[in-house]
C-alpha cells in the first residue's frame, strides 16, 4: 500500500505515534488510508451541506475496510465574487485546489481519495488532481439546488436576481419586486439550479466515469444524494482493491463521450476550459477543435436554464444523464467500452437507461438544434478560436454584424450597459479580461444578464477574451484567443469598427484588412499586470496559458 511509507516498519514508530495522538487505533492503520477531500465551507451554498455527504461517504469507506481521513480544500462562490475584483480569483483557484490536494495526498501517503465538491472551479480542480496523482479516486458532488418560485413562475439565480438587475435598470420592475425575487430565487443548498458551469461539470464527471450515475442531477436536498455519497465511498474501496486508477478511466475516448453529452444537453462554455485542463493533467491530447467536430454531429436535445425553462431536477426526473447517454447510444456516437467507477462501462449504463420525459430529453428526430450546444469560431479576430454557447443564442442573432463598443474592463462595460449607453445592433467588446489580462479570466455574467434583463439579448452581441458564466444566454462569445494581453487582434479593435459574427459558418471577423490590423498592433503597448505585486494573481498571470489551451499553468 502507498500508505506503508507513513505507517509500516519500526522506523515509522514516530509517524504512528502522531496518528495515535488523534485517536486512530493500530487496527485502523493496518487498513488502506483514504483521503476524504471535502470542500465544505460556510460561504458557498453548493458546499454548505457537504459535511453531511462526507459523513455518508466515510461510512461507506469504513464498511468496505478503509480508514477515511478527512481534510479540507478551498472553494469560491462565483456568484458572490461576480462583477467585482473577487471574480479574478475563481478560475485561478482551480490550480490552487489541484496543487493543495497534490501536496496533502503525497505528503501523507494516501492509498486513495474520495473527492467531495460541487461548484464551478472546485470540480475541475479536484479532477485535475485525480488525473495528476493517478491514485484510485472517486468524485461525488453535492448536487444541484432546487429551482425557486416567484409570482407564479419558476426562477433561479440567473433568471431571477441577476437578470432582475437589468430589468430594474430598464424600469421594468420596481425595487420592491427585485427584493422579492432575490428572497425567492435560491430556496436551499446546492449548486445553482440551471445548467450552469457547476452542474455541467458534475454531469461531465459522471460521463467521464470518475463519478457514479446520478452525480450530476440528483437534487442536493434528498436522501438519494446521501445514498450516492455512501455508494461512492464503497466504490472507491473497490478501486483501491483492484488498483483501478483515474488514468485508466480518463482516456481520450472518455473525454469525447463527455463532449458529446455536453453538446446534447447544451452545457456551459466553461467546460471547454475545464475538460482541456483535466485532459492536460491526465496527459491526454484533447484539442479545441474536438469540441466543434463533435458538436457538428451531436444534436442539442435539452434546453435547460438559461437556454430554456427546464432545470436539473427536471432532467433528473426524465432519467438523468444515463437517459441522455441512451439517446447518444442510439445515435452511435458513444465510445461504449469506456470503464467507470460504477464497475459498468458507459455502454452498459446507456443501454440500461430509459428516457422518461421526451419534453426534457428530446428524441433524435426532433432536437432543439441539429448541432450541439457549443460552437468554436475562428477568424481574424480570433485566430486561435473563440467559444459560444449556441444553444442559448436567439435564432436572429446566429448571424450578426454591427459596430464595436470597446471596453478595457468588465466594470466599464457594465456601467455603460446599465447606464443605457448600448444600443440595438451594437457589438460590445470587453478585453483585457483573459487569463493573463484579467488576470483570471473573469466571467461576464453581470453584463450579459443586464442585457437580457433589459431585453437586448436578441439585438446586442458581446465578445470578450474573458469568459461567460454557464448562466449566460445570448450571442455571448468568449475565450477570444490570443487575448488582448498577449497582443491578439482583439487589442486592435476600436469603437465603430464593424464586427461580423456567423455562428453557423463558425466565423468571427473584424471588418478590416490584415494590413490595418498589423499597423494598429505595431503601435500597441502591453499594459501592466492588473494585480497587486506579490499577490498570487500576479504569479498566476505570469504562468497561465491561453484559453485555447485550457488556461493551464505552464
Amino acid at each position: 500500500m502507498l500508505s506503508d511509507r507513513v505507517k509500516s516498519g519500526p522506523e515509522r514508530a514516530p509517524h504512528r505515534s502522531l496518528f495515535y495522538a488523534m485517536g486512530y487505533t493500530p487496527e485502523e492503520l493496518q487498513r488502506p488510508l483514504i483521503a476524504v477531500v471535502n470542500a465544505h465551507n460556510e460561504v458557498v451554498p453548493g458546499h454548505y451541506h457537504l459535511d453531511q455527504l462526507a459523513y455518508a461517504a466515510k461510512r461507506g469507506i469504513l464498511e468496505e475496510g478503509g480508514t477515511p481521513i478527512e481534510f479540507p480544500v478551498i472553494g469560491i462562490c462565483d456568484g458572490i465574487s461576480m462583477n467585482h475584483f473577487g471574480m479574478k480569483y475563481p478560475l485561478a483557484s482551480r490550480e490552487l485546489i489541484a496543487d493543495s490536494i497534490e501536496a496533502m495526498v503525497l505528503a501523507h501517503g494516501f492509498d486513495g481519495m474520495l473527492l467531495i465538491g460541487n461548484c464551478d472551479k472546485i470540480v475541475p480542480g479536484m479532477l485535475m488532481a485525480a488525473a495528476r496523482l493517478n491514485i484510485p479516486a472517486v468524485y461525488v458532488s453535492g448536487g444541484p439546488m432546487l429551482a425557486g418560485w416567484y409570482n407564479g413562475k419558476v426562477i433561479d439565480l440567473i433568471s431571477g436576481p441577476f437578470e432582475g438587475v437589468g430589468s430594474y435598470a430598464a424600469g421594468k420592475i420596481t425595487l420592491e419586486e427585485l427584493e422579492e425575487i432575490e428572497l425567492n430565487a435560491c430556496p436551499g443548498c446546492g449548486s445553482c439550479a440551471g445548467l450552469f458551469t457547476a452542474n455541467t461539470m458534475n454531469c461531465m464527471a459522471e460521463v467521464l466515469g470518475i463519478a457514479l450515475p446520478g452525480n450530476g442531477t440528483i437534487p442536493a436536498v434528498t436522501g438519494r444524494r446521501l445514498q450516492l455519497a455512501n455508494r461512492a465511498g464503497k466504490k472507491l474501496m473497490q478501486m483501491v482493491k483492484n488498483n483501478i486508477r483515474p488514468r485508466d478511466i480518463l482516456t481520450l475516448e472518455a473525454f469525447e463521450n463527455a463532449i458529446a453529452v455536453d453538446m446534447a444537453i447544451g452545457g456551459s462554455s466553461n467546460t471547454v476550459l475545464h475538460l482541456m485542463a483535466i485532459a492536460h493533467a491526465a496527459e491526454v491530447n484533447l484539442r479545441l477543435d474536438a469540441f466543434d467536430r463533435i458538436s457538428r454531429k451531436v444534436p442539442n436535445l435539452c434546453k435547460l436554464s438559461p437556454a430554456g425553462e427546464h432545470h436539473l431536477e427536471d432532467l433528473d426526473k426524465a432519467g438523468g444523464i444515463p437517459a441522455v447517454l441512451n439517446r447518444l447510444l442510439e445515435l452511435g456516437v458513444l465510445n461504449t467500452e469506456c470503464i467507470t467507477v460504477s464497475e459498468k462501462t458507459i455502454g452498459e449504463i446507456a443501454s440500461s437507461a430509459k428516457v422518461l420525459d421526451s419534453n426534457v430529453i428530446r428524441p433524435l428526430e426532433n432536437p432543439y438544434l441539429p448541432e450541439g450546444g457549443i460552437a468554436v469560431l475562428y477568424g481574424n479576430l480570433a485566430p486561435e478560436g473563440a467559444v459560444v454557447k449556441q444553444s442559448a443564442v436567439a435564432p436572429e442573432m446566429m448571424r450578426h454584424e454591427g459596430p464595436a463598443r470597446v471596453f478595457d474592463s468588465e466594470d466599464d462595460a457594465f456601467k455603460a450597459i446599465t447606464g443605457g449607453m448600448i444600443k440595438p445592433g451594437d457589438v460590445v467588446v470587453i478585453r483585457y479580461e483573459g487569463p493573463k489580462g484579467g488576470p483570471g479570466m473573469r466571467e461576464m455574467l453581470s453584463p450579459t444578464a443586464a442585457l437580457a434583463g433589459m431585453g437586448l439579448d436578441r439585438e446586442v452581441a458581446l465578445i470578450t477574451d474573458g469568459r461567460f458564466s454557464g448562466g449566460t444566454r445570448g450571442a455571448s462569445i468568449g475565450h477570444v484567443s490570443p487575448e488582448a494581453m498577449e497582443g491578439g487582434p482583439i487589442a486592435a479593435v476600436r469603437d465603430g469598427d464593424i464586427i461580423s459574427i456567423d455562428i453557423p459558418a463558425r466565423k468571427l471577423d473584424l471588418k478590416l484588412s490584415d494590413e490595418e490590423i498589423k499597423e494598429r498592433l505595431a503601435s500597441w503597448k502591453k499594459p501592466p499586470i492588473k494585480a497587486p505585486k506579490g499577490y498570487y494573481l500576479e504569479r498566476y498571470a505570469r504562468l497561465v496559458s491561453s484559453a485555447s489551451k485550457g488556461a493551464v499553468m505552464e
